[in-house]
């Protein structure tokens, strides 16, 4: 296929094994985004989509008025089917979009304070509905949320709204990404993996339990495999395999990990050549980064944007900058003492 021109191009160019799948008997079709956090039963959204009989259900969330103008908004008849939308409206458009939330389930008080709904970007389809809007009406449409389903609105398809009232977070920035993560370590998390009842598991990587010698640490999470010896660390994720060297002060950082280990005979003989391991060297300061994969933080490095920089291209010397937030490339070599 060519490179995705949008989120229903991605499904188009694809479609050929959907319907090779639809032909087994397959009524409804599931689109999901790859890039939010959330739990949600999908089973009891597929059923709301067929108990409405709807040809496409768009998931929804509750929005008050001061989060709603980020947001493509909906607005819903009595039975939750959905007659307009508006992208990101600010004043008079914005009052318009004003719904009653009670429809989708709310209490009066939570409805008289998020007054809105926001898509999710995740959908129900009838088969026939997506292979119709995809192939035929609208071959040349490339984007669910903006072009697609309004349209479907409009020319009769029954569009319904289901609503998600619970945590929720776009991570398709670097910024929402990094906050996303970090906020998994506070205490209570809004969002939370070690839940009983719902719980969600990585996949399995068969690697031995963290080591972790006289560290000082405090709303962090440590990943399988890790090496830490007398470091700090604060407010941060620790992924697997990561090796943190002695002194390390490590806070509000997500430090992604390895996909491999390094023997101490290689660690060893790459400290004597001048080189510098995988991991973060002996006495370095990291604030406010992400380390991506396999990267090596030389000793007595000082990460931590001292001049404020919110903006910055420094691939050629390791990492850029976006939003604040430094991040130290893949495969990334930082030399000792390197100051940012």
């Amino acid at each position: 296929p060519d490179w995705f021109q949008g989120t229903s191009d991605a499904v188009r160019q694809y479609l050929w094994l959907f319907e090779e799948q639809v032909k087994s008997g397959i009524e409804d079709l599931l689109i999901l985004s790859g890039d939010h956090l959330y739990r949600m039963d999908y089973e009891a959204f597929v059923r709301h989509h067929r108990v409405t009989d709807a040809d496409i259900t768009v998931a929804a969330l509750p929005m008050d008025e001061e989060r709603a103008p980020a947001f493509g908004l909906m607005k819903i008849d009595d039975a939750g089917r959905i007659i307009d939308f508006a992208e990101k409206p600010t004043g008079d458009e914005l009052k318009a979009m004003q719904v009653d939330t009670t429809v989708l389930g709310l209490t009066a008080e939570e409805a008289k304070a998020m007054p809105y709904i926001a898509s999710m970007g995740i959908y129900v389809f009838k088969k026939t509905a997506l292979v119709e809007l995809l192939k035929d009406k609208m071959p040349d449409s490339n984007d669910f949320g903006g072009e697609i389903i309004p349209t479907a609105a409009e020319s009769g398809y029954k569009v319904q709204c289901y609503l998600f009232n619970d945590y929720w977070e776009d991570i398709g920035t670097i910024k929402s990404f990094f906050e996303a993560n970090l906020a998994l370590a506070q205490q209570p998390p809004r969002f939370e993996f070690y839940d009983a009842e719902n719980p969600i598991y990585t996949s399995p990587r068969f690697l031995p339990p963290a080591k972790i010698t006289q560290c000082k640490m405090s709303q962090s999470i440590v990943s399988h495999g890790v090496d830490m010896s007398d470091c700090i660390v604060e407010n941060s994720i620790i992924g697997l395999r990561s090796r943190i060297g002695k002194g390390a002060d490590i806070r509000d950082t997500m430090v992604i990990g390895a996909d491999y280990y390094e023997s101490e005979e290689d660690r060893a003989q790459l400290l004597a050549s001048g080189g510098v391991p995988v991991g973060i060297g002996e006495g370095s300061t990291i604030r406010n980064c992400i380390v991506d994969k396999n990267a090596r933080i030389g000793k007595n490095c000082v990460l931590v944007n001292k001049e404020g920089i919110e903006e910055a291209n420094m691939e050629d010397q390791g990492f850029y900058i976006r939003s604040g937030i430094v991040t130290v490339l893949r495969n990334a070599v930082i030399a000792d003492g390197t100051v940012l």
